[in-house]
């Protein structure tokens, strides 16, 4: 992004409805030595925190990512959303065949009309 314009602010803190769920992925130090990129995106994301204890982790780097390159995280983000979205359909139509295999077949009317009361 240019001169610091058009930033994005995320916030990765949980203000959903069901708040005792915490990602633990985000709390993970990231070990630079993995890998090169990994040592050249920590050392940035280091650079620009400055975490007092030196270790970044995955909640620092996405943080960072955001606000300096939205055009990466957000097709991510879709992405995730999206297949999510499918996932729910998916489990719904499943949910529903196994809730039809397991309830009674529905009684059938007999042929021939309406049948005659004896008096």
């Amino acid at each position: 992004m240019s001169n610091g314009e058009d930033t994005m602010n995320v916030d990765f803190t949980n203000d959903n409805s069901d708040k005792n769920f915490e990602n633990p992925t985000l709390k993970e130090v990231i070990n630079p030595q993995d890998s090169g990129l990994k040592e050249l995106i920590v050392n940035y994301v280091g650079d620009k925190l400055e975490p007092e204890d030196e270790n970044i982790t995955v909640e620092m780097i996405f943080k960072v990512f955001a606000e300096e390159f939205a055009e990466f995280i957000l097709p991510l983000a879709e992405e995730n959303w999206i297949r999510g979205y499918e996932q729910a359909f998916l489990d719904i139509e499943e949910g529903k065949k196994l809730m039809q295999q397991d309830s009674p077949p529905a009684k059938k009317e007999k042929k021939g009309g309406k049948q005659k009361r004896k008096s």
